[in-house]
């Protein structure tokens, strides 16, 4: 387990997206190594199914499950998000970098400190969910703001039969019900269905081993949207 920090919530000057109160913001993080449209798919879906006026994409800077050798250098990542996103309510942000750790946990312990008066939601993949019980303080995660999970090709039932989604089953949301999960008391989530897209990091990254391009181009040149 990571040591306690004696500062989690990272320097005050750290610079956020403008958040009015009241705002309902979706948070898709992740490494974006690199991102690819399925990311947009699931943003798309969370902004249409959860009526959010904006989400965020929190480009970390490292995956503390994930070695550093696979990661690209965030300034490319940054420039490829900014290439496939076209819809101005998505905001690519890199501020989790001025924090003093990339566990999500913390993040949220800032954004919560910084943005009291703002209904963020987290927003994740099925994938993310069937393994969501390895992340780092992943109950507070839960018991912190509601949380949307989008569904993923082959990845609903070990979704819904993961550690997190049985650890809080009394606590999911009908999806009927998802335009109402911003203002909900956490824990409180659902998992929306929509249209599929296969992609993921991990293939494209696959891809471009075999067929290297430089990794600022890798996005814009192999999405297909």
């Amino acid at each position: 387990m990571p040591p306690r920090l004696l500062n989690p919530f990272g320097r005050l000057t750290a610079k956020l997206p403008p958040a009015g109160d009241g705002q309902r913001i979706g948070l898709l993080g992740g490494s974006f190594n690199p991102p690819h449209a399925a990311h947009a798919l699931i943003s798309a879906i969370a902004l249409r199914r959860l009526q959010l006026d904006r989400i965020w994409w929190l480009i970390t800077p490292g995956n503390p499950l994930k070695t550093g050798g696979e990661t690209i250098a965030l300034a490319d990542r940054v420039a490829a998000c900014r290439a496939l996103v076209h819809d101005p309510r998505i905001e690519i942000t890199t501020f989790e970098a001025e924090l003093p750790t990339a566990y999500t946990a913390a993040t949220l312990d800032h954004l919560a400190l910084r943005r009291p008066g703002t209904q963020f939601v987290w927003v994740m993949g099925a994938d993310c969910l069937a393994q969501f019980h390895r992340w780092y303080r992943w109950r507070h995660i839960f018991s912190s703001l509601p949380i949307a999970v989008v569904d993923r090709p082959g990845w609903r039932l070990a979704a819904s039969a993961s550690p997190a989604a049985s650890t809080f089953a009394r606590r999911r949301v009908p999806e009927a019900r998802a335009t109402t999960l911003a203002g909900l008391k956490a824990p409180a989530w659902t998992l929306l269905t929509g249209p599929l897209s296969p992609l993921s990091s991990t293939q494209l990254r696959g891809e471009r081993r075999i067929s290297p391009q430089p990794a600022g181009e890798a996005a814009a040149t192999r999405v297909k949207t």
